[in-house]
């Protein structure tokens, strides 16, 4: 049995709807309890665990740095530790934000790390306690997640696009966005193997392809829905937000490819795929 922490997140909802998942809601498994979450798992006896929850209001993290400890570092901890002591697998999806998003080369797994902010201070720690576990574990750091559940980027821009003439978008910051749909399919695969070959675990990255920034990927999806919306190209300077962001998102998932199989996956594909999901009539149809 595959026990997934999460339910109506991105990944959650597309690994509920590709396999025979046991998924916890909050009221089941609430993060912010992480020993709720080690007797959770020692309730079920799962084969495998995923951890596809988490805080992810970056700016909210800035004022609830805590909070936010506690449920994306405390919680997977106690989750790897239970795993730890029944001698199964843990997939931890984790985040390109434990990197200081300077220079322009993608970052490797054993890139220094250094978060710009409270969120990516909070992933890391997660980390750190899924490693110091000592168990058979993956640890997957994603980018610029989109899909048709929850709030994310293609939604936003398809709301906006709709309603808008012209919007402005940074440009400067740069990513591989990636469809929920490819991650939950990489844990998947992932997990499979960490079963078989627990010399497999470590660290890992995986985006989508090709990079691009967000002004860019914001003219696809207008381009993609039929959406008439201008874009106008601005930087990250002029759209302030509480919690700075990483400029450089590239993630080299190079290690992934040979260690499992796994390839990057198109995001004009998934994207594609998203605005079937969600009904939206393109420029074609």
């Amino acid at each position: 049995m595959i026990l997934v922490f999460g339910h109506t997140g991105q990944v959650a909802s597309e690994l509920r709807a590709m396999a025979p998942v046991t998924a916890l809601a909050r009221d089941a498994a609430d993060l912010a309890d992480p020993a709720a979450c080690a007797a959770a798992i020692h309730a079920h006896r799962p084969s495998v665990v995923i951890n596809a929850a988490a805080y992810t209001a970056v700016d909210r993290a800035e004022t609830e740095e805590g909070l936010a400890t506690t449920i994306n570092g405390d919680a997977p901890g106690a989750m790897a530790q239970a795993c730890a002591e029944l001698g199964i697998p843990f997939v931890h999806i984790s985040t390109d934000y434990v990197f200081p998003g300077d220079g322009t080369a993608p970052w490797c797994p054993g890139d220094p790390v250094a978060p710009l902010g409270a969120y990516g201070r909070s992933k890391l720690a997660g980390e750190e306690a899924v490693r110091a576990a000592g168990g058979v574990h993956a640890i997957l750091r994603t980018s610029w997640v989109v899909s048709a559940h929850g709030n994310n980027f293609v939604k936003t821009m398809l709301r906006l696009g709709a309603e808008r003439e012209g919007l402005t978008i940074v440009a400067d910051q740069i990513g591989g966005p990636t469809p929920a749909r490819a991650i939950a399919v990489a844990c998947l695969v992932v997990a499979d193997q960490l079963a078989a070959d627990p010399a497999k675990t470590g660290t890992y990255h995986f985006s989508g392809a090709p990079d691009t920034s967000w002004a860019d990927f914001a003219r696809a999806i207008f381009a993609e829905a039929g959406l008439t919306c201008a874009v106008e190209d601005i930087p990250s300077s002029a759209y302030p937000t509480p919690a700075k962001r990483p400029l450089n998102s590239r993630l080299d998932c190079s290690t992934t490819e040979a260690q499992f199989g796994i390839s990057r996956p198109d995001w004009r594909a998934g994207l594609r795929d998203i605005l079937y999901d969600l009904g939206h009539k393109g420029p074609t149809q």
